[in-house]
C-alpha cells in the first residue's frame, strides 16, 4: 500500500504536480482527427488540467491554444477561422497555430502591441487517426517506430471513450493480467466468427480453445514482468496440461499506455489520458496484421455503446452500467453485458474519483503494477532533479523501438519463450507492411 502523499505524487497531472510534469514530457493525445471533420473544424479540449481549443487552418495545419484569449479572456472555442489562424469573436486578435499573435486590429495605426503578445500553444501531430500534442519543455520528442504508428491508414483505427475517475486506475487495468478470469469471464463460448473487432472473442492461435474458455478455466496464471526499452513486458503463463501453456504477452508503453492483444490480426494500442484528476479518456488504436481493417463495421459496433459528440459510454454510473442480477448467474460473471470496456469502466470508476491506495493490499497477481510504479515513482523523480525521463527518444533512437510483440496464443509448456518470439517473427513476416525486430 502506498501513503497518502504518495498516491498524490502518482495520480495529480495538473501542471505544477510531479506526475503532471512528467506526462508532459510524452506526446498526449487530444482528440480523434475525425473529431475535426466538420464544416468548422474547432473543438475546445479539457486537457492534463487545461482549458484548450483545438483546431485546423486554412492550410491544414493543427493548432492547440489556451481556451481563454489573452486580451480579456474571452472564449477561443467560438472564434472565427480566417486569415491564417484562429480570430477571437470579441476584438478580432488573431492567433497562429504556434501562439504567435498576428494582428490586433481594433489597435490604432502603427500599434506594436501584438508583437509583444505569445498566446499559449502546444504542438499538434497526426498519427493513425489520433492527434497528439506534446505539452512539455524541451525538444519534441520522436515516435518509436511501434507498429500503430508505421502500419498504414488501411490497417489502423482510432476511436475513445470518456471514463469518470483518475487516468491511474484504467492504466494499472490495463497490465493487470489476473482480472480477465474474473471480471471478463463468460459462462457459454461465442462462435468465434462472430467476435470481429471484440476482445476475448476470438479462439487462442494455434488452437481450437476459445479465449473466453481459457480465461474461464485457468484463473490463477504465472506472471513474469521484464523491463524493455519502452517500459515493461508482461508474460502470463495459464499451464493447460504438461505438455501446453497459455501465453499472453502484453506491455506497458511508458509512461500511460499498453500494448495488448486483441484478436489473431488484430492489437490494441491504448492511452489513458487526464482530462484532469477526477475524468480521463481511453484512446485506442487497432492495428490489423492481416486484413485491412473494416473501419466502418469497427466504428458502427462502438457508436451502439457510446454517445457523441463527448464518447460517453451508453452503460455507466447513471444506469448502474446495465447490471442486470439474473445475467450475473448466468451469463456473465459481472451481469454487465458482454463488453469488456463496460466492466473495466465499472472497475475503475468504482474505486472512487482518485482510488486511496493507502487501504490496498497487493499480492503476487499485482506484480506487474508493482513493477510499474516503481518505474513510474522513478521517472517522476528524475525530472524533480532536472535529468531526462525513460523512453524518451530522439530520431535514431526512435527507429530501433519497434514492435512490441503482443501475443495470444498457446505453445509448448517446456519452451513458451520461444514460442511467442516465433510467433510474433510469423506474424510480421505475413504482414508486408510490419518491421522485425
Amino acid at each position: 500500500m502506498l501513503s497518502a502523499e504518495q498516491n498524490d505524487r502518482i495520480t495529480r497531472i495538473t501542471p505544477d504536480r510531479p506526475a503532471g510534469k512528467l506526462l508532459r514530457r510524452y506526446w498526449q493525445p487530444a482528440a480523434l482527427v475525425n473529431e475535426l471533420d466538420n464544416r468548422r473544424p474547432i473543438k475546445p479540449v479539457r486537457l492534463m488540467g487545461e482549458d484548450l481549443v483545438l483546431y485546423r487552418d486554412e492550410k491544414g495545419r493543427y493548432g492547440l491554444l489556451g481556451r481563454a484569449c489573452p486580451h480579456r479572456g474571452t472564449d477561443l472555442a467560438y472564434g472565427r477561422l480566417e486569415d491564417g489562424g484562429l480570430r477571437c469573436a470579441f476584438h478580432g486578435w488573431l492567433f497562429d497555430v504556434e501562439g504567435k499573435c498576428l494582428e490586433t486590429p481594433a489597435e490604432p495605426e502603427g500599434s506594436k502591441l501584438c508583437r509583444n503578445i505569445r498566446h499559449k500553444a502546444y504542438p499538434v501531430v497526426e498519427r493513425s487517426g489520433i492527434l497528439f500534442a506534446y505539452m512539455g519543455t524541451g525538444a519534441l520528442p520522436e515516435f518509436p517506430h511501434f507498429d500503430c504508428f508505421v502500419a498504414p491508414s488501411s490497417h489502423t483505427f482510432a476511436f475513445k471513450g470518456l471514463i469518470d475517475c483518475n487516468w491511474l486506475q484504467s492504466l494499472e487495468v490495463g497490465i493487470d493480467p489476473a482480472h480477465t478470469s474474473f471480471l471478463h469471464r463468460f459462462f457459454h463460448d461465442e462462435d468465434p466468427n462472430q467476435g470481429y473487432g471484440k476482445l476475448f472473442r476470438d479462439t487462442s492461435i494455434d488452437s481450437e480453445m476459445p479465449m473466453t474458455r481459457i480465461m474461464r478455466e485457468f484463473p490463477r496464471p504465472r506472471i513474469e514482468v521484464e523491463p524493455t526499452d519502452f517500459g515493461l513486458r508482461i508474460l502470463t503463463l495459464r499451464e493447460i496440461s504438461a505438455q501446453n501453456t497459455h501465453v499472453r504477452v502484453t506491455n506497458l508503453m511508458f509512461p500511460n499506455a499498453f500494448v495488448i492483444p486483441m484478436s489473431r490480426e488484430m492489437t490494441i494500442t491504448q492511452w489513458h489520458v487526464p482530462i484532469d484528476d477526477y475524468k480521463h479518456y481511453w484512446y485506442a488504436i487497432f492495428t490489423s496484421f492481416g486484413a485491412p481493417v473494416d473501419k466502418d463495421e469497427m466504428r458502427r459496433q462502438r457508436l451502439e455503446l457510446y454517445e457523441l459528440p463527448d464518447y460517453l459510454p451508453r452503460k455507466n454510473k447513471s444506469n448502474n452500467y446495465g447490471y442486470d442480477p439474473h445475467e450475473q448467474n448466468r451469463e456473465t460473471y459481472t451481469g454487465m453485458g458482454a463488453d469488456i470496456n463496460v466492466h473495466d469502466q465499472w472497475a475503475c470508476e468504482s474505486m472512487g474519483a482518485i482510488a486511496d491506495r493507502t487501504r490496498e493490499h497487493l499480492g503476487q497477481s499485482d506484480k506487474a503494477i508493482a513493477a510499474y510504479r516503481r518505474l513510474l515513482r522513478h521517472a517522476i523523480d528524475a525530472v524533480e532533479k532536472g535529468d531526462a525521463p525513460p523512453m524518451i527518444f530522439d530520431a535514431a533512437s526512435a527507429k530501433m523501438i519497434t514492435g512490441p510483440a503482443a501475443i495470444d496464443g498457446i505453445g509448448p509448456t517446456d519452451d513458451w519463450q520461444g514460442y511467442w518470439q516465433r510467433t510474433d517473427a510469423n506474424k510480421r513476416s505475413a504482414a508486408s507492411w510490419a518491421v522485425p525486430h
